[in-house]
Formats: structure tokens, C-alpha cells, sequence
């Protein structure tokens, strides 16, 4: 499980508790997302990541991510395979940037919060994520479409339906096998119930349970993780 930009492991941890209740084993770890560019973050997460499934006995290895950990994959499997690579869930991807970096990354604070990483997230066709070209491995998509009342200022700048970071337009990717919006915000999206349903059934199986259809019921749990973390 690889975290989004500014989190931490924690942010992901119901996810990982609702996989290894179905039995999966699991790596989640933190990076420090805002001090290094995308270059040295993916070459550093990833393959420590990889590694600790390994000493698990993995033969077969899945990804869920969130929001800039989704680049990072991204990143690396342009430049290295993974032995046993199976499905990826990305959770509210900018895979073609966010116009929020192009809006305020020039400002001194805007450039303390996003850090190295965060200012290569741009929209411009030269940036990373839209350097980086389609997929040809298993990926299906999550994207949120309900931004915060935090990121209202954020929503304005960002054309189309969004989730308050990443419009639904910006997730989406050549090469995808999949791909659903639900009402999440960006912050959040990775707690929501349907969300865990959906991103078990899409590493199980390669694809979603259709939009519209009756999910599963998810028995929920208390988490004890920081709520925003």
C-alpha cells in the first residue's frame, strides 16, 4: 500500500486491516513524500515495499494506492518489472496532474506544503505524470467526485468534476482495465466502506463490481488510526 502526498502509512490502514482480514498479507509504509522528488521517492518506497512481501514468501505481488503513490508506481514500472506483478488500485491518481500545483505551486507556501514531489504533479504535458505514457499492466481506477468544504477554494480551480485535489478527467489513464467514481473527497476517499469493497474486488478479480450494482456488505470496524493521517 503506498500513501499520497503529505500522509503517512496510517491514512491507509483500514484498507490494509480489511485486506489482511481476507487473508492477504501486507506491506504498508510511510515515505517522506514532501522532501524528495518523485524520482528518488519511487526508487525508495517501492522497492522497500517489495522487499518486505518478499519476506513474507510473496509470489504474487498487488498495489493499492493513493493520490501521488499511484505516480510513484507509475514511475518506477516505466523503468524496472516487478517478478509477479499483479493488479494495482489507484485511489484518486492525478495521472495528468492537477491544475492546483499550476495555480499556486509558485508561491513560497504553496511550495513548502507540496515539497519537491508535489510541484512535479503539474498539468502540463511536460510534467511527470503526463511524460509517462499508458499502461500495459493491470490497473483499474477510483475516482472521487465530492470535494471537501476544505478544498472549496481548490474545487474552483480545477476544471469539471473533481474530488477537491484531482478531477475525474486527471485520474483517468491509457491502458486502464477499469474505472469508477464515487462520492469521496480526496482527503477521505480511502476510508470509505464501498471504496475497501471495491478495491478488494478488484484485486481479486481485475475488475469492479459494476457502479449502480449492490456491493457486499462491508462489516465495518473501529480504526484506530489518526483520522486524517
Amino acid at each position: 500500500l503506498l500513501h499520497g502526498l503529505g500522509r503517512t502509512r496510517f491514512s491507509m490502514n483500514r484498507l490494509q486491516k480489511a485486506f489482511e482480514r481476507e487473508g492477504y498479507m501486507t506491506s504498508n509504509i510511510s515515505y517522506p513524500s514532501r522532501k524528495y522528488p518523485i524520482e528518488r521517492l519511487a526508487f525508495e518506497a517501492i522497492p522497500e515495499g517489495i522487499n518486505r512481501c518478499m519476506d513474507q514468501g510473496a509470489d504474487r505481488i498487488h498495489f493499492v494506492t493513493h493520490s501521488m503513490g499511484g505516480i510513484l508506481l507509475r514511475y518506477y514500472l516505466k523503468q524496472e518489472s516487478i517478478q509477479g506483478l499483479g493488479h494495482t488500485v489507484m485511489l484518486a491518481p492525478p495521472n495528468q496532474g492537477s491544475e492546483i500545483v499550476d495555480e499556486m505551486g509558485h508561491t513560497g507556501f504553496y511550495k513548502f506544503i507540496l515539497g519537491p514531489a508535489g510541484l512535479q504533479l503539474s498539468a502540463r504535458p511536460d510534467s511527470i505524470p503526463n511524460t509517462l505514457g499508458p499502461v500495459d499492466y493491470s490497473v483499474g481506477i477510483i475516482a472521487g467526485n465530492r470535494p471537501s468544504l476544505f478544498d472549496n477554494q481548490f474545487a474552483n480551480t480545477i476544471p469539471g468534476i473533481d474530488d477537491g485535489k484531482v478531477s475525474i478527467k486527471s485520474a483517468r489513464l491509457e491502458g486502464m482495465s477499469d474505472f469508477i467514481v464515487v462520492p469521496y473527497s480526496h482527503t477521505m476517499i480511502m476510508k470509505g466502506d464501498d471504496v475497501i469493497v471495491q478495491a478488494l474486488q478488484y484485486i481479486r478479480e481485475g475488475s469492479f463490481y459494476p457502479e449502480g450494482s449492490a456491493l457486499p456488505k462491508f462489516e465495518s470496524f473501529e480504526s484506530e488510526d489518526p483520522f486524517f493521517d
